[in-house]
């Protein structure tokens, strides 16, 4: 599969043709940063840990909420946390989020479209978050109705996070294609590793919450700028 390096949306072009893409969650299909800002900071904030800004959450999610918490006490300066302070955090951080998960996030502008367009394409779409399975489930639902993904698939027991390329890999199977015939869209280092690892097109989405600099450095095939620029990369 050739693959184009991103620069200008004419020079983006494939020969095998994508049969399906793979989407990331928060930061590529929904821009989700201010409910997890505002549940951090209800859980943070009282354990000593101040306030963070959406800018800073931007730079620390992606790895899945257990990770964020260690993140946020290296950000701080302050000693990894005890496993058991891990959990507990952890508990209290989804309660909070199953508050408030809904308030402010959206699919980003144009995203409905490019759904919408993937269906009439034929192409086959997934959801591959590191969020847990409950949340990613009912975000989608909720607001990416009414698009019907092939496969939906937050973090699961047993199942290891991106950037392990193992759940990946299983959707591609379970679709019944190879790694080949898809694409992974996603914002972040840890997405793109994801696609490289299991042998997909690595698209990185450049409304999301990374930088153009971090996506090229950890493998992107294309950049694309808005939504739409899949639909062409597809063309």
């Amino acid at each position: 599969m050739k693959k184009a390096d991103g620069k200008k949306n004419s020079e983006m072009s494939i020969v095998s043709p994508i049969r399906a893409v793979i989407f990331d969650l928060d930061g590529t299909l929904l821009d989700t940063i201010e409910d997890i800002t505002d549940a951090s900071n209800r859980v943070y904030e009282p354990r000593g840990l101040g306030r963070f800004s959406a800018e800073e959450m931007k730079t620390l999610v992606g790895e899945g909420a257990a990770e964020l918490i260690r993140r946020v006490f290296a950000w701080r300066g302050r000693p990894a946390p005890a496993e058991s302070v891990v959990a507990e955090i952890l508990n209290d951080y989804r309660r909070e989020y199953e508050a408030c998960w809904h308030v402010h996030s959206r699919p980003y502008a144009g995203i409905p479209e490019l759904l919408t367009g993937l269906a009439r394409r034929g192409v086959r779409t997934a959801v591959l978050s590191n969020k847990a399975q409950m949340f990613t489930a009912a975000m989608v639902e909720k607001l990416l109705a009414p698009h019907r993904f092939d496969i939906v698939r937050g973090s699961l027991p047993g199942v290891p996070l991106k950037p392990d390329p193992a759940a990946a890999l299983a959707i591609a199977a379970e679709l019944g294609l190879t790694p080949a015939d898809c694409a992974f869209v996603g914002d972040t280092n840890i997405d793109m590793m994801t696609a490289r690892a299991a042998g997909m097109l690595a698209a990185g989405a450049l409304w999301g919450f990374r930088t153009a600099e971090e996506l090229r450095a950890n493998g992107a095939d294309v950049l694309l700028q808005d939504p739409p620029d899949l639909l062409a990369l597809l063309s």
